[in-house]
């Protein structure tokens, strides 16, 4: 299956796909000193919540799709030169809404769970 949304972002800021099937998508980010925020290293949560943004949509993987909301946790800290993998599934689609469950992880040791509603639109969101 190839992405059929969010063609034009740019990997090296929310990650590149490793696995997209119907309703589901795997993300891999490489984070880098330029997402820290302080001197010990500590990545910016705006980069980890575009990671898990982009796994979501992906999971939609419509040309059209928009995110909704988010009702996330960030459970653990991600460190600069971290790889953070986010796992999206969707859990419930009703009519032009989707619900998408996603995790990121560290290894092991996830760093945010929560969950994401996306709406596909009939046409792209700045269109007329």
């Amino acid at each position: 299956m190839t992405p059929n949304t969010h063609l034009g972002i740019d990997a090296r800021l929310v990650g590149t796909p490793v696995e997209l099937r119907p309703g589901a998508a795997v993300v891999e980010l490489q984070t880098t000193p330029e997402m820290t925020a302080d001197a010990q290293g500590l990545v910016h949560g705006g980069f980890v919540f575009g990671l898990a943004d982009y796994a979501a949509m992906l999971a939609v993987n419509d040309p059209n799709v928009v995110l909704g909301s988010a009702d996330l946790r960030f459970v653990a800290p991600v460190r600069g030169g971290d790889v953070v993998v986010a796992t999206a599934h969707t859990t419930e689609v009703k009519g032009r809404k989707h619900v998408v469950a996603v995790t990121c992880a560290v290894g092991e040791r996830p760093v945010l769970t929560g969950t994401l509603t996306a709406f596909v639109l009939d046409q792209h969101v700045l269109t007329g």
